[in-house]
């Protein structure tokens, strides 16, 4: 098997590339966006065909340059189910499969340091991509994306040190140089999650950690939910009857937009739901005043109790999660509903008012809607 281990030097984020050597057919793993010309350069080099790029969870440190490489290079992407991006094309779940020839990387749920992290297993030749879940020596942080420290515990401890002691262990990211590690070594030197550690250990030494505001968490968190992809589709006027009630257009894959400046002259006769996470609510994007939030994961049960004939807007950073929103509404029928044709990006650019909540403020109220679920 072909394997190449590649840096954005900027992040310390690692990217993988793995090939069958006679098929040519290769996967890559948590790609860089600033770094896609230089990735595909590499696989045109090699003379490869990507058929896969796979997430090991929704970055807050780098924006991923999966949604360009399938642009480019027509791969699918592949997220774990839990991590949400419906902009990718496969939802893997524990166990799965994403083969490249011969070969293949198995998936194992490893949630804590976001709910929706996965690692992958390459039993054949005794290696792993842990993502941010176990780092060398180290872990990810617990305090963001739904993280918990007890539940990464019991995901480091019962999905990746049981594996062989022999088996390499590959990171997301370090921060000191190193490459890669094992798991016996980490079972005898992490200072986190070694075996001399117990849960309650673990979780008072996360919980006594004061890490700073992650410097990009804001741009990467909903460019990565879009799956790095943050220009609006383009839109063409709608001739549809069922699309009077608005100035609405389609884009080419028929989903209804509508523009910000329509939105903002109407918006006390529209029910607008806002489908991001809470950090984003509350993030230098701010929201509209008075929409509702309803994260993606929740808007299926949710809109269950709507009025079908009410006029819906759709929201989101992009118009990329909200267009999805849009469409499954639609399908369950929903009679008068649009995305935000580009998202909080084109409303606050167009200069429309938005609630921004900013500092410690937003924190404690993202904290807040996490308490409560939403």
């Amino acid at each position: 098997m072909l394997f190449r281990q590649l840096i954005d030097a900027d992040t310390s984020t690692y990217t993988y590339l793995l090939a069958d050597e006679s098929t040519r057919e290769a996967v890559i793993i948590d790609p860089v966006r600033e770094q896609v010309g230089r990735d595909v350069e590499l696989i045109e080099e090699l003379g490869l065909e990507l058929v896969g790029a796979i997430e090991t969870h929704v970055h807050a440190d780098h924006v991923t340059g999966g949604g360009l490489l399938r642009e480019r290079l027509g791969c699918r992407l592949f997220v774990g189910q839990r991590a949400g991006v419906l902009t990718a094309d496969v939802q893997l779940e524990e166990g799965d499969l994403v083969s490249f020839g011969g070969h293949a990387v198995q998936v194992l749920k490893t949630p804590g340091h976001t709910s929706g992290c996965i690692s992958l297993v390459c039993d054949e030749e005794e290696m792993a991509f842990t993502g941010d879940a176990l780092l060398i020596r180290g872990c990810g942080r617990t305090d963001f994306q739904q993280g918990s420290a007890e539940t990464l515990f019991q995901s480091v401890r019962d999905k990746i040190l049981t594996l062989p002691d022999s088996t390499k262990l590959y990171p997301g990211h370090d921060y000191r140089g190193r490459t890669v590690t094992t798991v016996g070594e980490e079972k005898q030197f992490n200072p986190r999650l070694g075996f001399s550690k117990t849960a309650e250990e673990f979780s008072k030494i996360m919980g006594s950690l004061r890490l700073a505001y992650p410097k990009r968490i804001d741009e990467a968190i909903p460019a990565n939910m879009a799956s790095g992809v943050t220009e609006p589709e383009e839109a063409r006027p709608s001739s549809e009857e069922r699309d009077r009630w608005a100035p609405i257009e389609r884009t080419a894959e028929s989903v209804a937009v509508v523009n910000p400046g329509w939105v903002a002259a109407h918006a006390s006769e529209l029910r607008i739901i806002d489908v991001r996470e809470h950090m984003e609510f509350c993030g230098p994007l701010g929201h509209i005043d008075d929409a509702e939030l309803i994260p993606m994961s929740q808007l299926e049960e949710t809109s269950d109790r709507w009025d079908r004939d009410e006029p819906v807007i759709v929201v989101c950073a992009y118009g990329t999660r909200s267009g999805k929103a849009a469409t499954l509404l639609e399908g369950r029928g929903f009679a008068r509903v649009a995305s935000l044709h580009g998202g909080m990006t084109r409303w606050s650019d167009e200069g429309h008012a938005c609630v921004e909540v900013m500092g410690d403020r937003a924190i404690e109220e993202a904290t807040l809607f996490q308490a409560m679920g939403i």
